[in-house]
């Protein structure tokens, strides 16, 4: 019987599916009793004896895994992999897999949110209003505006697909860029540098990596217009967190929303400014989509392990 590990911390929480699915396929398996992101010696620990790992975003270093000796699978419930030393995982034999399909309508439409959200001052009003505030604050329309989308893979592309009614002018930057998604839905590819200028609202789909730590830093914020929103819920880290409060303080862009931080759970100086949107890392966290994830993580690991399985359910978005 195989050992498997699961750390992310809400699996199975909304549905038992995953779990049955496992259970089924004579496998032994141990949730996250924390409810948290784990620790470096709490994964030490729990690591030692298992085939199979469900992974959250623990950092999965080199010596995390060579002390995990009978680890033969990873399977991310998620898609970013910055959390795993893929050339450990590679020299030691393990398989890694990601569910890439998984969370891209949730992130989406968290995105498209938080663009409401900065453009009404939703939050804002909100908080005013408990406080025996009554002031009505003047917004924007989401129609017409210049949308920037860095990165312009499988999130960033569905981003476009939602926001396609508002009549949106789009600006892209990507490394691979997809020339005929851009033709279908008139997103015009420009150089980094001059979507920030141009742009009324940036957002960030791109995958984290060393080489882009603070890949928005201040000389970038400087760039865009004054009353221009950025959005980062992509991987912390993406945007320089020191540089973006000095911005909001200076009020060099209107504002900001961000959902991933380069240290969770966040507690740096963002939280006392009144405008940023502040959330705790929920792109994912949309029900179906959760439940989704973790299917495939489960068949994932299943396939890893030479079990096997029938195709992963992918749902179908209108």
């Amino acid at each position: 019987m195989y050992k498997i590990f699961i750390s992310t911390s809400s699996f199975a929480k909304y549905d038992s599916l995953s779990l049955k699915i496992l259970e089924s396929a004579i496998m032994e398996y141990q949730l996250n009793p924390f409810g948290r992101k784990l620790s470096q010696e709490e994964c030490l620990n729990f690591y030692q004896d298992i085939n199979g790992l469900i992974a959250g975003t623990e950092s999965l270093t080199a010596e995390l895994l060579k002390s995990a000796k009978k680890l033969k699978v990873i399977s991310r419930c998620g898609t970013g992999l910055d959390n795993v030393d893929l050339e450990a995982a590679k020299e030691l034999g393990i398989k890694v897999f990601i569910t890439p399909d998984g969370p891209t309508q949730a992130v989406a439409e968290l995105t498209v949110g938080l663009m409401f959200n900065l453009l009404r001052r939703i939050s804002m009003e909100d908080r005013l209003i408990r406080t025996g505030v009554w002031e009505k604050y003047m917004g924007n329309l989401l129609t017409g505006k210049t949308l920037g989308i860095l990165g312009l893979g499988r999130i960033g592309k569905r981003v476009v697909e939602l926001t396609a009614p508002f009549s949106l002018n789009y600006l892209a930057w990507d490394s691979s860029p997809d020339q005929e998604f851009a033709a279908n839905y008139k997103v015009e590819f420009r150089e980094l540098n001059e979507i920030l200028k141009e742009a009324d609202i940036v957002t960030v789909h791109i995958p984290y990596s060393p080489e882009l730590k603070n890949f928005i830093s201040y000389e970038q914020i400087k760039l865009m217009k004054k009353d221009a929103f950025l959005i980062n819920a992509a991987r912390g880290g993406l945007v320089d967190e020191t540089a973006l409060y000095k911005a909001l303080k200076e009020k060099r862009i209107a504002g900001a929303a961000i959902d991933v931080f380069e240290q969770e759970p966040y507690q740096g100086p963002l939280k006392e400014l009144d405008n940023v949107i502040l959330t705790p890392h929920i792109g994912s966290y949309a029900k179906e989509a959760r439940i989704e994830m973790e299917i495939q993580a489960v068949k994932n690991l299943l396939q890893g392990l030479g079990i096997t399985i029938p195709r992963p359910k992918v749902l179908i978005y209108p």
